[in-house]
């Protein structure tokens, strides 16, 4: 058994898994003489943006963001392998994550929100205190994740708990805060001033961040749960920010050489169900984006074929009047002959008409999902209309 499940207090518990339900829906023509779906909007049109009820609290934006800084963590062991969680803190690729993750490794590899993979190395880890620093090359000058130094949570304070439970990328919580000052010890480390929190933590939670619901920002790491699975325990950052700067100023394990700051996890490195998994992520990945109109982030995930044939504005305009998604029965299959994968799935999408009447329509869909320069790509898709 893995460092990873002997920290945790119990594997018991109730996963929440927030399914992107996607809010976008609109294919591209491509060269499969597809069947093109078109909303009814124009680009431009200044009614969307305040339609769309811009004041209101946005749960769904907050948690994509953040889902944008958090990674899954797969470690090689000597006996064995595990799997956490982790987050972006700054420009240098550096990943906070907690010490029972990383405990042991003889490889890490962290796989982002968009499917991507690269290999890592510890640079800091405490002996009694458990958190690690690891620095992943590959994410060097990536967008990291907000975090609050200073401030310390209350108890009521509404939370979101990010992580790969159980091998299920990108898994959300919710709960609020609901103790304050927590301690206990599972050797080697010491718990000391956490926070309880009404959400569970199991096994690939731990060293994912717990974000305050309303700033975005991540407050805490992830790392224990209990029997009941119905309560976690998160370590403040304010607590443990001095020591992990300083062990991404002052790195202690770093083996890094120039030829492998840029190494990415190939494509035959995947193979098999990891390959279709990771292509049926990336699908609901497509999806979740297009639900928070992050369409930059949607459209940065087709492949340099279709983008050359639709440009940016023109994808967008397709998606202005989609109000809703479902994404159902869709599955993967591996065509080992040119290493890409099939996914096909049932839409059910509601658009706004011009008159503001709600259309429905359901599809049957088929992408073609592979790797374009070490990165996995959709590279084509069609649409067949059902009703």
């Amino acid at each position: 058994m893995s460092k990873n499940i002997a920290v945790l207090l119990s594997l018991t518990g109730t996963l929440i898994i927030l399914i992107g339900g996607a809010t976008g829906f609109y294919f591209l023509h491509d060269s499969y003489n597809s069947t093109t779906v078109e909303a009814t909007s124009s680009l431009g049109e200044k009614n969307d943006s305040s339609e769309r009820k811009a004041d209101e609290p946005n749960l769904k934006s907050v948690i994509h963001e953040t889902q944008k800084s958090v990674v899954q963590i797969e470690v090689s062991l000597k006996d064995g392998t595990s799997s956490g969680s982790g987050f972006l803190y700054n420009t240098d690729g550096d990943v906070i994550t907690n010490a029972h993750v990383v405990e042991g490794a003889e490889k890490i590899i962290v796989k982002t929100s968009d499917a991507k993979q690269f290999e890592a190395q510890i640079i800091g880890m405490g002996d009694t205190t458990d958190v690690a620093v690891i620095r992943v090359p590959g994410l060097k000058e990536n967008a990291p994740l907000p975090v609050a130094e200073e401030r310390v949570a209350e108890v009521g304070d509404n939370i979101i708990a990010l992580g790969s439970p159980l091998g299920l990328q990108n898994t959300v919580t919710t709960g609020i805060i609901s103790g304050l000052d927590r301690e206990f010890i599972l050797e080697p480390y010491r718990y000391e001033h956490i926070y309880q929190i009404s959400a569970p933590i199991t096994k690939g939670n731990s060293g994912g961040p717990l974000i305050d619901a309303t700033t975005g920002e991540a407050i805490a790491i992830n790392s224990a749960g209990t029997d009941s699975g119905a309560i976690g325990f998160s370590i403040p950052l304010p607590n443990v920010i001095a020591q992990i700067k300083d062990w991404s100023n002052k790195p202690v394990e770093l083996t890094v050489d120039d030829k492998s700051k840029e190494k990415v996890t190939t494509p035959q490195g995947l193979t098999g169900e990891d390959f279709k998994n990771n292509a049926t992520y990336l699908i609901g990945y497509f999806y979740e984006s297009l639900s928070t109109q992050d369409y930059v982030t949607a459209y940065s995930l087709l492949g340099s074929r279709w983008q050359s044939e639709m440009a940016y504005e023109d994808f967008r305009k397709g998606y202005l009047h989609t109000l809703h998604v479902e994404v159902s029965n869709m599955t993967g299959s591996l065509n080992q002959t040119n290493d890409e994968v099939k996914v096909t799935a049932t839409i059910k999408a509601n658009e706004r008409t011009e008159d503001k009447k709600t259309t429905t329509s359901l599809y049957n869909v088929t992408y073609q999902v592979g790797y374009e320069n070490d990165q996995l790509k959709i590279l084509k898709g069609k649409a067949e209309k059902l009703k």
